[in-house]
């Protein structure tokens, strides 16, 4: 008669089941963290773009207006150029300055705004409508910041053309001169309201970020 054998159970010690938990609890947070990461560097590395393409902006800027047009005066018996005057000209300053403007002048200030007069009002446009994206969420609330920028790149490059005609015509007629101001001013207006929304904006978003994280802070402290 066969023996019946007796299966014995295979308990484990409680050290191997607290330290298989624990290998399951560690890969769960690793993974998670993963995840966490993974969605952080998502959304940065788009704002990381725009920020330096808002320094690129800044950098145009001042190379197009402190650096470019103020050494134009050099050419022009120190008067200003029109696309720095941000109230507008009348008939009387232009003509003073084709009075003073050479052919190698004009055609300096026509360069300009063929190059640093072109970027400065397209980068601009489209960094600062990309920022609006990512910093407000109403689509409403959106298209409407979008019409500062947007305007202010058309207006700028209109105007380059519209400056160029009062130079390169024959003689120039007070309405032609009219226009062209009115760009300017329209230009510079639209210009300080796209500035105006993205620092607003940006305090905002910090002072809404610093809030959080002292709220944080406090509900951590015991």
């Amino acid at each position: 008669m066969a023996k019946k054998v007796k299966k014995s159970k295979e308990y484990r010690k409680p050290s191997q089941f607290v330290e298989q938990q624990g290998e399951i609890l560690d890969r769960r947070l690793r993974a998670y963290n993963g995840v966490e990461s993974t969605s952080h560097e998502n959304k940065s590395n788009p704002m990381l773009l725009i920020s330096a393409g808002l320094v690129i902006c800044v950098f145009l800027f001042f190379y197009l207006h402190v650096m470019t047009l103020n050494q134009m005066k050099d050419l022009s018996d120190g008067l200003t150029m029109p696309d720095q005057r941000i109230f507008g000209y009348t008939l009387d300053d232009i003509q003073a300055l084709r009075s003073v403007m050479d052919d190698d002048a004009r055609g300096q200030l026509n360069y300009v705004h063929k190059t640093a007069g072109l970027l400065f009002p397209l980068f601009t446009g489209g960094i600062s409508m990309l920022l609006f994206i990512r910093w407000i969420p109403n689509r409403s609330t959106r298209w409407l910041a979008w019409c500062a920028p947007l305007g202010f790149a058309v207006v700028d490059i209109i105007e380059n053309f519209a400056i160029d005609a009062l130079f390169s015509a024959g003689e120039v007629t007070a309405g032609a001169v009219m226009f062209a101001s009115i760009l300017t001013t329209i230009r510079w207006a639209l210009l300080i309201i796209t500035a105006g929304l993205i620092v607003g904006l940006g305090i905002t978003r910090g002072n809404r970020a610093l809030k959080l994280k002292m709220e944080k802070l406090r509900g951590e402290t015991p």
